[in-house]
C-alpha cells in the first residue's frame, strides 16, 4: 500500500533557477526537502530537431496531496514554457523519515473546483 507521500522530479537550466525553486518549495512547505543534482544531460526533440541540454535535476519530497500545488508553483516560477514535473508515489520507506516529511510539509488547500473537502 502506498504512503501519502510523493517524490517530484523537475529539471532546470541553471543553479540560480534550482536554488530559487528549491528554496521557494521548502519555505512554502510544499516540499520537506529538495535535492539539487547537477550534471544532468538531457536529449529530447523540439521543433522537429534533436536537442541536447545541460540541466540540473530537482528531487522533491512532499505529500502526495500537494503535487498539484507543487506543479503550479513550478509552472509560475520556471523559465521553461513547458517545465518537466513528474511525480512518483512513495510505496514504502523509512518510517521516521516519512514522518519527518509529513511534519515539514503543510496539508493541501481544498480545491474549490472539487467542492467541499478538496
Amino acid at each position: 500500500m502506498a504512503t501519502p507521500y510523493s517524490v517530484v522530479f523537475v529539471t532546470v537550466p541553471d543553479q540560480a533557477t534550482a536554488d530559487k525553486l528549491a528554496e521557494g518549495m521548502v519555505k512554502a512547505k510544499l516540499a520537506a526537502c529538495v535535492n539539487i543534482v547537477p550534471g544532468v544531460s538531457s536529449v529530447y526533440m523540439s521543433d522537429e530537431k534533436l536537442q541536447r541540454a545541460s540541466e540540473l535535476l530537482l528531487v522533491m519530497k512532499t505529500r502526495a496531496d500537494l503535487t498539484a500545488e507543487v506543479c503550479d508553483h513550478v509552472r509560475k516560477n520556471h523559465p521553461y514554457k513547458t517545465p518537466e514535473v513528474i511525480t512518483m508515489t512513495v510505496e514504502d520507506g523509512h518510517a521516521p523519515y516519512l514522518d519527518w516529511v509529513g511534519a515539514r510539509t503543510r496539508y493541501a488547500r481544498p480545491d474549490p473546483r472539487r467542492g467541499r473537502g478538496g
